[in-house]
């Protein structure tokens, strides 16, 4: 993460003569300006003395850095000093005679030391009043610094921050405005300037002002006091990442990651009007690569939900949506407690009360505790909230990561550490007190699921003092079942994946990303933090006076934020696997037994259909033949693979029956004047079934060669129809699916009957229907673009959703049943969670796709164009582009095994695949 990636670096700089940082500074301090100079002073009261160093002008104070690390570096804030002045302009000079030019004192009532031999440690104090006397090398700058020191002064003297604030703005934007990009700067002269503007570079609890350029080809951020160097660059064709963010509640943020899974971005700006964000952000996209498919909450949680992503990368792409970034310690990626056992010598993960109860807030898990909360929250008035801290802040964040990151908590607590007994000094104390303490509700970091363990151990070698019972504070004390603080880590890793935890997650997820968060249900789960911590909790830009504001902001950004609401309705749980293959439906049902000692017929099926999806971007065409004189509507094969023939249906109202062995056409079969739309096969494979425009539902007899049977079911066109179990199930544009119970023929040939079992009501015409695999859900796509999903067992709606702003092409449950994928005329995809309703991944082709099959993580889709697309739908991406058809693909056959597969397209052809293993 951020802190133990800087604090590598800085090891790496370990004797580097620079010891001064921004974290030197207040918060909400700027560093304007630095000056090579000398510090004199009287040592002993006698002999002068001259210290080589720089002189750093800041907003709030003026810090010098001695060149020699054994000597500290002095901190004087503006708002201790006296007078500020030249000696040898000033009438009497009682600390030095003779002053010479180039000399600048300084009188204060207060100043800080630290850095002395370049030691972490509490800043020390020095009281009373002193003159400081430094000597610039450059004389002649003595009045322009005296100019700046002197309005900063006023500024820091004011009554009220808010006034401060705005004068201390006033004149950093001066500076900004006086201050061009330097173009030299440029990586190349050709380089076309797109936008400059004023900015800030974000970095933990403090930010530095400057420039942003952008070309077409870099991104530049130019320090106004140029630290770290001169300018920061990145290149915009190695950017993978852009965010917009919200920075100190207001929409000024922009975010760059120019590598893919890393949480640490490669800077992160704050803009000083949401126009310059946002035309920085469409200047940098415009270069992104494949920034078509960027991905969402939604796409991530397929991907998380069909195992390709860990728990833990899915906690962090959520926290990285939801605003969390490392660079903002207010918003700090947030992760749950998991374990809740450290006492016992051996971690056991099999048992549920290993874990914290993940449908619980942290102060809903001690029942005592929240009673207590609540009889406070009912008796306070409103704007009422159930704890008074929040689960995520700065000072927690800092907590947990003193021991890889000092500079920061003393920079966040002026220049102190926390008091002994405080600290994060044993994992059972934080987790019991975060139990039983009556305001600390607070969760972890990410840092305690990944593999860099120095943020337990102490090797810094910091003095954090004694705890009251005259302990040391050194490492951070482990439960006893973790050997050391890398086996900590690495079991709570394993906790993190375990399958309780994946089997839970989704819970926790809904409290602090989800519909949980806010609300009536956030009340329901006992997890109401403060308003102020919520997004849109308060409209700063409403709040005229300057004081209040400054008060408000820097009260929210001290107390913790809550992530942005990513999802409204419930979450859907993880697909956990029982067994070792889940046996996939195939398009009849039955099954072999097993024998002791060998493969199952399910496993050998299994896996013949894992290699066919694993070589579906190798189709080739096997053989294509113009059959029919319109659009290719149905294909039905036989299930008895002995038999060759392919029934076909199309828009020239014919049945044709194909021999795929003499590649002849056999018969043809016409029930009207009108389009038949669809056709299947009934076990058994002596009859095809066909729904036509012209409302009827027609059966073929295959062995006596004539329409057995017709059922006039509907009051509008037959759009499609499914079989099972003698049940027919038919929609129409009559906004109606119908659920039919066939009565087989007796012996003598007599007409089948049907009994209406169900009724299905749509408000307009129904396109395309789907059974899953179990024959117990029903899918039903409009004409309009909705879907609804339906319990067929019950024959009423789980779930109605708009899902395309088209007609709805086809739609499918995966395997599993757990999703439903679906495609319109808008040329989108979309899965949708079957259990909730959501729809979790949306991906856009270049033109509509109006048929496919899909294993759950591939599809074979056939386009308006004529091509076989494969997707890795959750990658979010096309993998292969197949050449097929001439007109569209109307319409798909695969067999059950996946490896053959015959298109029907508005060419009038039929075309068969084979794969190419």
């Amino acid at each position: 993460m951020a802190f133990i990636r800087k604090r590598r670096q800085e090891q790496q700089q370990l004797y580097s003569k620079e010891r001064f940082s921004l974290l030197l500074l207040n918060l909400e301090e700027y560093y304007f300006e630095q000056h090579t100079a000398n510090y004199i002073f009287n040592k002993d009261g006698r002999e002068r003395r001259k210290i080589r160093g720089s002189l750093k002008i800041c907003s709030k104070s003026v810090i010098f850095e001695p060149d020699e690390i054994s000597h500290p570096i002095i901190k004087i804030p503006l708002r201790d000093c006296i007078k500020i002045e030249a000696p040898e302009d000033s009438d009497t000079n009682d600390f030095y005679e003779g002053a010479i030019p180039g000399q600048i004192s300084i009188l204060s009532n207060q100043a800080f030391l630290t850095k002395e031999q370049n030691v972490i440690a509490p800043f020390k104090m020095e009281r009373g009043k002193t003159e400081y006397l430094f000597q610039l090398d450059v004389a002649g700058k003595v009045d322009d610094v005296l100019h700046t020191l002197h309005q900063l002064y006023r500024a820091s003297h004011l009554d009220k921050l808010g006034d401060q604030a705005a004068m201390i703005t006033a004149i950093l934007q001066s500076r900004l405005a006086r201050t061009p990009f330097d173009k030299n700067r440029f990586q190349n002269v050709s380089e076309t300037l797109h936008m400059e503007c004023k900015a800030e570079m974000v970095t933990p609890l403090v930010t530095n002002p400057g420039l942003v350029c952008i070309t077409d080809a870099n991104l530049y951020f130019q320090p106004l006091n140029g630290y770290p160097k001169p300018v920061v660059q990145v290149m915009l064709h190695s950017v993978r990442r852009i965010y917009k963010r919200r920075h100190g509640l207001l929409p000024l943020g922009l975010e760059v990651f120019c590598t893919e899974d890393n949480l640490c971005s490669d800077i992160y700006l704050k803009f000083y009007n949401t126009q310059d964000r946002d035309n920085a952000y469409f200047f940098v996209a415009t270069y992104l690569e494949n920034h078509v498919a960027e991905h969402t909450a939604e796409s991530y949680m397929l991907q998380w939900q069909r195992g390709h992503i860990s728990n833990y990368q899915y906690l962090l792409h959520l926290n990285n949506l939801a605003d969390r970034s490392c660079n903002d310690l207010s918003q700090y990626p947030v992760f749950p407690w998991i374990i809740a056992d450290y006492s016992s010598s051996e971690l056991d993960l099999t048992k549920p009360e290993t874990f914290r109860d993940l449908s619980k807030p942290v102060g809903a898990l001690n029942k005592e505790r929240l009673d207590r909360l609540l009889i406070r929250y009912r008796e306070m008035p409103e704007p009422k909230f159930m704890y008074g801290s929040h689960y995520s802040s700065p000072g927690y964040v800092l907590f947990y990561l003193v021991r890889v990151a000092p500079e920061y908590m003393l920079c966040l607590q002026n220049g102190k550490f926390d008091h002994p007994d405080r600290m994060f000094n044993s994992i059972a104390e934080t987790w019991k007190n975060c139990l039983d303490g009556a305001t600390d509700f607070k969760e972890l970091i990410p840092e305690f699921y990944e593999n860099d363990s120095s943020f337990l151990l102490n090797s810094l070698k910091l003095d954090l003092g004694k705890t009251q019972g005259g302990k040391i504070v050194d490492n951070v004390e482990l439960p006893p079942w973790a050997s050391d603080a890398d086996d900590f880590l690495q079991k709570s890793q394993d906790a993190l994946e375990s399958q309780y935890v994946s089997e839970h997650l989704h819970e926790w997820i809904d409290l602090v990303f989800g519909y949980k968060q806010k609300g009536n249900e956030a009340i329901a789960a006992q997890n109401v933090f403060h308003p102020l911590t919520y997004e849109g909790g308060v409209d700063l830009n409403s709040i005229m006076d300057p004081n209040e504001r400054v008060a408000l902001l820097t009260q929210i950004l001290e107390f913790g934020q809550t992530p942005k609401q990513l999802f409204t309705i419930p979450h859907p749980r993880r697909i956990i696997p029982k067994f070792k293959s889940l046996p996939r439906a195939s398009s009849h049902d039955f099954s072999m037994p097993e024998s002791p000692g060998e493969e199952s017929f399910e496993d050998l099926t299994e896996e013949s259909i894992t290699l066919a999806w694993n070589h579906m971007t190798r189709l080739k065409i096997n053989g294509q033949h113009k059959i029919h004189r319109g659009a290719i509507t149905g294909i039905a094969v036989p299930y008895s693979s002995s038999q060759s023939s392919i029934f076909t249906t199309s828009q020239d109202s014919t049945l044709k029956m194909f021999s795929a062995e003499s590649k002849m056409l056999q018969r043809s079969i016409s029930f009207s004047n009108m389009a038949l739309s669809s056709c299947l096969i009934l076990p058994g494979d002596t009859t095809v079934v066909c729904s036509s425009w012209d409302n009827n539902i027609y059966f073929y007899s295959i062995a006596f060669a004539r329409r057995q049977d017709t059922l006039m079911g509907h009051d509008d066109a037959v759009s499609k129809i499914c079989w099972h179990n003698d049940r027919l199930y038919s929609a129409s544009w009559d906004s109606t699916v119908k659920v039919w119970q066939c009565i087989p023929a007796d012996l003598l040939g007599t007409k089948k009957r049907f009994e209406l079992l169900a009724e299905l009501e749509h408000d307009v015409s129904v396109n395309t229907i789907n059974l899953n695999a179990a024959y117990t859900l029903l899918a039903s796509g409009t004409k309009e673009g909705s879907i609804s999903i339906w319990d067929v067992t019950t024959a009423s709606i789980l779930h109605q959703l708009p899902c395309h702003s088209g007609t709805v092409s086809d739609a499918a449950f995966s395997p599993d049943s757990r999703h439903l994928l679906s495609t319109g005329e808008d040329g989108y995809f979309k899965v949708t969670d079957v259990q909730t309703g959501m729809i979790i991944s949306s991906m856009r082709s270049e033109e509509p796709q109006r048929c496919f099959k899909w294993d759950g993580n591939t599809v074979l889709s056939g386009s308006q164009s004529g091509e076989l697309l494969v997707w890795d739908i959750v990658g979010g991406k096309i993998v292969e582009r197949i050449a097929g058809h001439t007109g569209a693909v109307t319409c798909m056959w695969m067999n059950e095994r996946c490896s053959s597969i015959i298109t029907g397209g508005e060419d009038r052809q039929i075309m068969f695949w084979k794969q190419q293993y």
